[in-house]
């Protein structure tokens, strides 16, 4: 029934085991009705969209091509589609005008079907921005548009491309899945929900915290990458999925010090070393109320800080040992987390890049500045926290990829914060 054993394979691997079987084939009717919204978006039209040149039509073959693999785009019974819209095209063939509006029908439902599944946010992704809040289109404004579309063969092409990074990746793991029977690591399923929500077209940074690596990407091309330096594995410091918008970018940043690091690092350090520490690295003591006021370092007990009793804020003045470096690039999002420059550049030699405490480490962050502010980003004194706003707002996607293609072939990466574990577990209990 389904197009090749690779198709049975994904639909196997993607479905419950209760679904996994090869399921008894809709009758037009029924099939062409499954979708009320889409019934009614023809009852208020006249004529077909798919073929309007009759059975054998360049845009349903397409859309079939399309949902034969569609078990990788987080629709698992698109393969099941697929042989049911050919089962039904066999029959308008004949030329039979019922079938051939009930085949169109059919073909619109599963077009429906299948563009929810893509616009489908993946589990574990915060949208701290409305910039970048995913939409759903409702069955009429998905139908409106398409039959709208100059080709429609080529509008199905574009919106099944989803974005630059996923289409090579789908490519690759479906030209794998034909070559070993239909084996699909389910890495590479994770992988793809997770950058399913990536705009298609635009302006906009992603960073994949599982490869370590930031993409800047322009008109539906990566322009530029570099490595990042993400948070370490363990729960309290790993790098959160997020989505949100990038609006301006911090010239000669003071590094506020989290309170922890004030508690673990730097209070032991002024307790081992002497205030000296303080001076030598930049820092300033402040008021724990947030008003703002420095405080003498003398007046502080360091011996109740370091053991949490009492607590100060620090922040380290720009500067060649600021860990900010001399770029800062925030956004909104709940945990705070942030990109910023660094002057250790040796720890991008590295292959674990797992090092910070959540925040995002940039290998060359005068580039990133460059590309996001589209001028050199050099502050216009030395004055500390100097925020130049972007010519344009560009959102931002923190998202984590196990799977990656490395010359047309699958690859990866170790599941360094066991979130494809955690998926694989919750998909068992399923």
């Amino acid at each position: 029934m389904l197009a090749s054993a690779a198709c049975a394979a994904l639909i196997a691997l993607a479905c419950p085991a209760h679904a996994a079987g090869t399921p008894e084939l809709s009758s037009p009717t029924t099939f062409g009705q499954a979708d009320p919204d889409v019934a009614s978006f023809y009852a208020s039209r006249s004529g077909p969209i798919w073929l309007t040149t009759g059975a054998d039509s360049p845009a349903a073959r397409e859309l079939i091509g399309v949902l034969k693999r569609a078990a990788l785009d987080g629709l698992p019974e698109g393969p099941v589609l697929a042989a049911q819209a050919e089962q039904m095209l066999a029959r308008a063939e004949s030329g039979d005008a019922d079938a051939l509006a009930a085949a169109d029908q059919a073909l619109s439902a599963a077009w429906v079907k299948y563009v929810h599944a893509i616009q489908t946010p993946p589990s574990g992704m915060t949208y701290a921005d409305k910039w970048v809040t995913p939409r759903r289109d409702s069955a009429a404004t998905i139908l409106t548009r398409t039959a709208a579309a100059s080709s429609l063969a080529a509008y199905v092409r574009t919106v099944s491309q989803v974005n630059p990074i996923y289409a090579e990746l789908r490519d690759a793991a479906w030209a794998s899945a034909q070559a070993n029977g239909g084996q699909l690591d389910p890495r590479v399923l994770a992988s793809l929900d997770r950058v399913r929500d990536v705009p298609p077209e635009g302006r906009y940074v992603m960073v994949d915290a599982a490869g370590a690596r930031l993409y800047m990407i322009e008109n539906g091309q990566i322009a530029d990458s570099m490595k990042v330096i993400v948070g370490k594995a363990d729960p309290s410091t790993q790098t959160p999925m997020l989505a949100s918008t990038i609006y301006y970018a911090t010239l000669n940043p003071y590094w506020h010090v989290s309170s922890e690091l004030v508690r673990s690092t730097i209070a032991r350090n002024v307790l081992g070393q002497g205030l000296g520490y303080l001076r030598s690295h930049g820092y300033d003591v402040l008021a724990p109320d947030g008003s703002g006021e420095i405080l003498d370092p003398a007046s502080v007990n360091w011996r109740a800080v370091a053991s949490g009793s009492e607590t100060v804020r620090v922040r380290q003045r720009p500067g060649p040992l600021n860990s900010m470096g001399k770029i800062k690039i925030g956004f909104p999002n709940p945990a705070d987390i942030y990109l910023h420059d660094t002057p250790n550049k040796s720890l991008f030699a590295q292959d674990d890049r797992n090092l910070s405490h959540g925040c995002i480490r940039l290998q060359d962050a005068e580039r990133l500045g460059r590309w996001l502010l589209e001028r050199d980003p050099q502050a216009d004194s030395g004055d500390p926290e100097q925020q130049v706003l972007l010519p344009a707002p560009v959102p931002i996607y923190v998202t984590y990829l196990t799977a990656h293609v490395d010359g047309g072939q699958l690859s990866f990466v170790d599941d360094i914060y066991g979130r494809d574990a955690q998926r694989q577990q919750v998909a068992a209990l399923r």
